[in-house]
Order: C-alpha cells, then sequence, then structure tokens
C-alpha cells in the first residue's frame, strides 16, 4: 500500500491550501480514506474521512473550512483547506482503511481511531 501526500506548505492566517494524496490501488479497495494530522505536542487526530459513496465525517474543528473529495477512479484524494487557523499547523497524513474492513465500522469509528495505513506526511504551517 503507498500513499503518497503532497500540497503542503506556510501560508497566512486565512489562507487557503490544497492537500493532494496518490494512492495505490489496494489502498482504495475498503473505500474508505481520511486526512488525519498531529500538531507538535500532541497527538494524531482525525480531520476528514470519505467512503465510496462520497459521504463524509469532519473534525468539528474543520467544519464548514475544509472539504475532503476523491478523483472518480478514487486514487487521488484530496483535501482543501480554507480560512486556515494558526491551529491548523501541523503534518497532515493521508490515510487509508485497509481491505477487507470490519463492516461495523462507521466514518466517525475511523475518525476517532485512526485508519490501518498512512502516508509520510506534509507539513502546513499557518502564521499570522
Amino acid at each position: 500500500v503507498q500513499l503518497e501526500e503532497s500540497g503542503g506548505g506556510s501560508v497566512q492566517s486565512g489562507g487557503s491550501l490544497r492537500l493532494s494524496c496518490s494512492a495505490s490501488i489496494d489502498a482504495t479497495l475498503s473505500g474508505y480514506m481520511g486526512w488525519f494530522r498531529q500538531a507538535p505536542g500532541k497527538e494524531r487526530e482525525g480531520v476528514a474521512i470519505i467512503d465510496s459513496g462520497a459521504d463524509t465525517t469532519y473534525a468539528e474543528s474543520v467544519k464548514g473550512r475544509f472539504t475532503i473529495s476523491q478523483d472518480n477512479d478514487k486514487m487521488t484524494l484530496y483535501l482543501q483547506m480554507n480560512n486556515l487557523k494558526l491551529e491548523d499547523t501541523a503534518v497532515y497524513y493521508c490515510a487509508a482503511v485497509a481491505y477487507p474492513r470490519d463492516m461495523f465500522r462507521s466514518r466517525g469509528y475511523y475518525l476517532r481511531y485512526g485508519m490501518d495505513y498512512y502516508g509520510k506526511g506534509t507539513l502546513v504551517t499557518v502564521s499570522s
């Protein structure tokens, strides 16, 4: 399984960035992918989850500002981040659930407890 993020960088507060994740086909088989982040000195947290039906779940802290989406072939995952805040500074990770997956686990479960595979991450720095 391969997941490779790109698009990180430095941006001023209020600005926008779009992250991309290129996924190998075996990363997409479960139909569940997402974005996680880890700020300095903090634990990794879920940001946004998307399933094969394009239904989404977001962390409360990013609702209305971030949008997760995929290409039609499901092999490229995006995170559009608008109105960025200082507290959004973190390393952002693309993630995927292994196949086959536990069918009783929801998007909310994955947002809270994480997924099986992660990329190496891309740094987003928001400054004032």
